[in-house]
């Protein structure tokens, strides 16, 4: 078993996952650079490792039974126990989406990452995560997954975003989601917590964001660093909590 603290980062080969792994690793944490796409996932690796990190690569495509089952197969060999998993991998589904015209296929591609992907990780991985002594989850969510956000009449789009019937509903499902595990694993040394970037430049959202991936990971790498007695069942961005 590895005495380094062992990290799983989803979608980690670009933008903010990338980020969140290569902060991780600046901490002296052995990171998972879990993604589809192997030549990206192992151009990731190169890179971080070449900055000092000690970084893996694990073949994932969350949306798949086989590959998730897999990809803790592979930590289990690997180290034995996982201390965070970081479900960070997330698709629009698919631009525009305008609530009366949206496809129900653009939201079933959102919500098939973005939720489901989420479950499906975290229930495989969760025997391992069970073997470290203060083990975290932390699951990429956004502000525009905010219903208080959302029916603000006074906030901005850069806070709220355009109008998005698959995306945006597709991160409130995911808190959601996180409130029910913080609910089942409480009491439990396992604290899980959503997280938002805040609204960072990557291929997400065609690069107009204001801040940079870098920014963006570093509320993803304090809630995977969270002290024993730290908060679960939480939103939260830079500033504090976010609003559900």
């Amino acid at each position: 078993m590895s005495e380094s603290k062992i990290a799983l980062v989803t979608g980690a080969n670009k933008g903010i996952g990338y980020e969140i792994a290569a902060g991780l690793g600046a901490l002296g944490w052995s990171v998972g650079v879990g993604a589809r796409d192997e030549q990206r996932r192992e151009a990731a690796v190169e890179k971080l490792r070449a900055a000092g990190v000690d970084a893996f690569g694990v073949p994932l495509d969350v949306t798949d039974d086989a590959s998730v089952s897999a990809a803790a197969q592979q930590i289990e060999r690997y180290a034995g126990r996982l201390d965070a998993l970081v479900n960070n991998a997330g698709v629009t589904g698919g631009m525009p989406q305008s609530p009366t015209t949206v496809g129900i296929d653009t939201m079933r591609t959102a919500v098939e990452t973005n939720v489901f992907g989420v479950i499906r990780v975290t229930n495989a991985l969760l025997p391992l995560l069970r073997r470290a002594p203060s083990p975290r989850i932390v699951n990429m969510s956004s502000g525009v997954g905010s219903l208080a956000r959302q029916t603000d009449p006074s906030a901005s789009e850069g806070t709220v975003g355009p109008l998005s019937a698959a995306y945006s509903p597709s991160k409130t499902f995911l808190n959601a989601v996180t409130v029910q595990y913080a609910k089942e694993l409480r009491g439990t040394n396992i604290l899980i917590n959503a997280a938002c970037p805040g609204y960072v430049a990557t291929d997400l959202n065609g690069f107009r964001g204001y801040r940079t991936p870098e920014q963006g990971a570093a509320v993803a790498i304090r809630l995977a660093t969270l002290p024993d007695d730290g908060p679960t069942g939480s939103f939260f961005e830079d500033a504090g909590v976010v609003p559900w």
